[in-house]
């Protein structure tokens, strides 16, 4: 008869109990009553962290060009809707008066008749300055000989300061010695005096403003043309459609990004434009050049009644800001940014 092993028998004497497990928890019971003999999942904090250092990596990059838009864009708006509500000659204490300037900036004729000869101007210069940067690009997209150098020279006139093109361009104009009016009389063509007639002295500004910035616009499109595939155009000539078709149902279509972002910078910059109203006409003649950004300045810094030269200022911001809602919401479901 053989002796029972130690632990086996009912009147064993029980060995000593198993060390616990120092280096975590113990494994949770299975089903049977048994430990679970799966590791124990432990949590990715790991990996959230490397998330968060990403974050922050970024966040550091951005630092820059956030604290711009934070200190040159948030905070003077902040500035001058607090000083809409004011009453302040820069000289003496702001007083406070609420609503005052709006309700006068509502029943001040010269502040919308600003506001229409701003709208007068958007609608001479954007649709010829986009059409023209339109028709340089499809010309200058192709291969032509010294194309490189076409290109850089129509750039050129961005590249000067407006007050120095405002000078230049105002002694083209000159009804006696300007370039303009000499040449049509070779024509047999007298010239009105542009800067001085009330026709033509907002035409004659927004044809300035064309010139300087149809080249620059030409960039922006040229670079869309060239992002569409050709494989596009081919199949569209196999299926028969002609250059005009081609142009109309895959270029116009596929630049609409391109679109978008020139009409809304340029849009925001002719609602903004000064210089070359103070240069060539100082908003003359009879107001007519009177653009709300030049009424704005003259209220500021000629009449010193800040208030209510901040409150033209909001104005002139709900403006844009109305204006370039309408044009997201227009590109928003007419715009293909993917073209694989």
């Amino acid at each position: 008869m053989t002796a029972p092993r130690s632990g086996a028998g009912l009147g064993a004497h029980p060995g000593p109990a198993p060390a616990p497990d120092v280096e975590g928890p113990a494994a949770p019971a299975g089903p049977t009553g048994t430990a679970d003999s799966r590791p124990a999942r432990r949590p990715r904090r790991g990996l959230r962290g490397l998330r968060g250092l990403g974050d922050l990596h970024a966040y550091l990059f951005i630092a820059p060009s956030l604290f711009g838009v934070l200190a040159f864009l948030l905070l003077p708006v902040l500035i001058v809707l607090v000083l809409s509500f004011f009453d302040w000659e820069l000289l003496s204490d702001p007083t406070f008066v609420g609503l005052d300037n709006y309700r006068r900036m509502a029943g001040d004729g010269g502040v919308w008749r600003s506001l229409l000869v701003t709208v007068g101007y958007v609608l001479l210069c954007i649709p010829l300055q986009t059409v023209l940067a339109m028709v340089l690009a499809l010309l200058l997209n192709q291969r032509l000989a010294g194309v490189r150098f076409y290109r850089a020279l129509y750039v050129v006139p961005w590249m000067a300061t407006p007050i120095v093109l405002g000078l230049t361009w105002k002694w083209i104009f000159d009804p006696r010695d300007g370039v303009v009016n000499n040449v049509l009389a070779l024509f047999g063509v007298t010239g009105p005096a542009w800067l001085s007639d009330p026709t033509w002295a907002l035409p004659a500004i927004a044809l300035v403003n064309v010139w300087q910035y149809a080249g620059y616009n030409m960039l922006f499109f040229l670079a869309g043309l060239q992002g569409i595939p050709r494989e596009l155009y081919d199949a569209a000539a196999v299926d028969g459609a002609a250059p005009v078709q081609r142009f109309f149902r895959v270029t116009l279509p596929l630049l609409n990004p391109t679109m978008f972002f020139v009409l809304v910078t340029n849009l925001i910059g002719a609602f903004q434009v000064f210089d070359t109203v103070f240069v060539m006409t100082d908003g003359g003649p009879s107001h007519r050049t009177e653009v709300i950004n030049f009424k704005i300045y003259g209220t500021a810094f000629r009449e010193f009644d800040f208030g209510y030269a901040s409150a033209l200022s909001m104005l002139l911001f709900v403006v844009i800001l109305a204006v370039t809602l309408v044009q997201v919401r227009f590109f928003a479901k007419r715009t293909t940014y993917d073209l694989s």
